[in-house]
């Protein structure tokens, strides 16, 4: 197995990640389809794994210790700070795009800049960082690269597709219907349109890298013009 690039490391290090052993970084960088170049190296998924876990219990013990929020709060921060999305948002702060070993072809379809991939390989560089300096580390890089949403509203409003259900339900109006309408792009890169009605309201779309984003990203923009 070749090791980390220079560039890679100088910028792992430059981020605050310790790297004793370069193994579990060049795992947590690797896309499934750089194997197909005929290099054996295991891919992210594992530590991708294990990254989500130790992302939930750190930001859950976060949002436990900062207030007195109720149980059904609590849960809607801890879903919108963990998110594939906000996984993502956070990957592009931090300029992990140019850093994932991707297939050609995957790169070519922009896999690069899928919210899915990057939002995998930042809980599996998450896992990595588990693994080499322990959890008590692990959590201090979450607490740093997570410093704007922790501290933001990230969470804090209600998710528009819940907006939305109570909006229509305020209204006396049938509840929203969601429907993929165009689906375009290989698996590792596609782009989701959806379109959300309410029936003799009208009805908006949105596209995003992931279905439950574009859904999301719709409702808000159907209570932007009807609501």
């Amino acid at each position: 197995m070749t090791g980390l690039a220079p560039a890679t490391r100088e910028w792992l290090e430059a981020k605050g990640f310790v790297i004793a052993n370069e193994a579990p970084w060049i795992e947590a960088l690797t896309h499934g389809s750089f194997n197909g170049s005929g290099a054996e190296v295991a891919d992210y998924q594992r530590l991708e794994f294990l990254g989500d876990r130790v992302l939930g219990l750190s930001v859950a013990s976060w949002l436990f210790r900062a207030g007195d929020a109720p149980e059904g709060r609590l849960s809607q921060r801890l879903n919108a700070l963990v998110s594939g999305a906000t996984c993502a948002r956070i990957a592009r702060a931090i300029d992990l795009p140019v850093h994932i070993r991707l297939g050609k072809q995957a790169r070519d379809d922009g896999g690069a800049d899928s919210d899915k991939i990057l939002g995998d390989v930042m809980e599996a560089l998450i896992g990595a960082c588990f693994i080499e300096s322990g959890f008590d580390a692990a959590q201090a890089m979450i607490y740093r690269l997570w410093s704007h949403e922790l501290e933001g509203d990230e969470g804090k409003s209600k998710h528009p597709k819940s907006a939305l259900q109570e909006w229509a339900a305020g209204n006396r109006r049938a509840p929203p219907l969601y429907e993929v309408i165009d689906r375009s792009g290989p698996d590792h890169a596609a782009r989701f349109t959806v379109q959300v009605s309410v029936r003799n309201v009208g009805a908006a779309e949105a596209t995003a890298t992931s279905k439950g984003e574009a859904e999301r990203l719709a409702a808000k923009a159907f209570l932007e013009a009807f609501g």
